[in-house]
């Protein structure tokens, strides 16, 4: 295996990270970046200088909400929202203690709703999470008043091809 910098390039495919010139577009336009333990561009700077503990170990790849206001910003056309990707399944892969638990816990659940249905089972994906999560009762009241108010459903459709999704989580080992 390569680098840090070159296991990350061939996994996001595209414009290699050796493309951005830190210009910092990317941090400027990023709508989560006062939260982030590291910017977009620090990110990106410490997988070229190789720092994959540091990164896979950062909470910031968590914290990425996949928005893309990076990409759509960066002269060079570089994928960040797609490396904070790869860099999640890096993470998991590598068996990383999580900063960010409850990101992953909702990123199972959410999986797991679409492999059962095809589709987001709202619903039961909101009680897969609070199982995970342990936090039951924060957020029960805007639950309740989005029911009431028809935004959640007790039942979510399923898609008609079941057994196109099945082969997409096979292929992709989810």
């Amino acid at each position: 295996m390569g680098t840090f910098l070159e296991e990350v390039n061939e996994r996001i495919g595209g414009v290699p990270i050796q493309s951005c010139y830190h210009c910092r577009k990317c941090t400027a336009g990023c709508p989560i970046a006062f939260a982030m333990e590291y910017n977009p561009n620090r990110i990106i700077k410490m997988i070229q200088m190789g720092m994959r503990d540091r990164v896979l170990n950062s909470s910031t790849i968590w914290l990425c909400a996949s928005c893309e206001t990076c990409v759509t910003r960066c002269p060079n056309d570089v994928d960040i929202a797609r490396m904070m990707d790869v860099l999640r399944e890096m993470a998991i892969e590598s068996h990383v203690d999580v900063k960010e638990k409850n990101i992953l816990k909702f990123h199972e659940a959410f999986l797991s709703s679409v492999k059962m249905g095809g589709r987001i089972n709202e619903p039961m994906m909101i009680a897969n999470y609070k199982l995970k999560s342990g936090d039951y009762f924060s957020d029960m009241g805007i639950g309740l008043s989005m029911f009431m108010k028809g935004k959640l459903t007790l039942f979510s459709p399923r898609t008609s091809n079941m057994k196109s999704v099945r082969k997409i989580f096979k292929e992709t080992k989810a």
